[in-house]
């Protein structure tokens, strides 16, 4: 489990095809800290450490993670935002985040705003994946507030501190983004599906 605070930011050293899967060679501040095995999120996409080297550690991605989420896109050189798993006792500072991605949003709209930036995105609506106005959703593996809540679309607004230190920064409109809704939305409305 995650918060959806974000660490720091990884640099793409390299990219390994294997079948359907890639394997991913990040270079970060933490990676020298990290242990095989242990889980790490990816740009909101949670992915277990497989090999480490010198300020560098790698992680795999499979088919389906590829297919549901923005990994398939990534380049050398790209900033991916990292975050370590919660530990039990600690402060959840954003919200409750699986790292599970649900789906993937353009970003149509980047409007500078005084004091901050104001991000909107589209996506596929479904039953399950539903935003609330003022509600939680995670981007690229960051906690975000909900505003301008739309059936296929949402806005939020970055502050400077987190558009410097996530890859929000460098996100540009048509790019596409990760998206995890919030389990407990999710929970509620699979609770009035099954009520029917």
């Amino acid at each position: 489990m995650f918060t959806g605070i974000i660490e720091t930011i990884g640099t793409v050293q390299k990219i390994e095809s294997e079948l359907s899967n890639l394997h991913f060679y990040i270079e970060s501040a933490i990676s020298d800290e990290l242990k095989v095995d242990q889980s790490v999120s990816h740009n909101g996409v949670c992915l277990t450490v497989v090999q480490l080297e010198p300020g560098v550690h790698k992680v795999t991605a499979i088919k389906e993670t590829l297919e549901k989420s923005n990994l398939g896109l990534l380049k050398e050189g790209d900033a991916v935002n990292l975050e370590r798993c919660t530990q039990i006792g600690g402060r959840l500072d954003g919200h409750i985040v699986q790292g599970h991605v649900d789906q993937t949003a353009i970003c149509v709209a980047a409007d500078p705003q005084d004091g901050s930036v104001l991000f909107t995105f589209e996506y596929e609506p479904g039953p399950k994946n539903i935003t609330v106005e003022k509600g939680s959703i995670t981007v690229n593996g960051i906690s975000l507030t909900v505003v301008n809540s739309e059936r296929n679309s949402f806005s939020v607004a970055i502050i400077p501190f987190t558009l410097e230190h996530t890859n929000m920064k460098d996100l540009q409109v048509g790019q596409t983004v990760n998206l995890e809704f919030d389990i407990i939305g999710k929970y509620v409305t699979r609770i009035m599906e099954l009520r029917g």
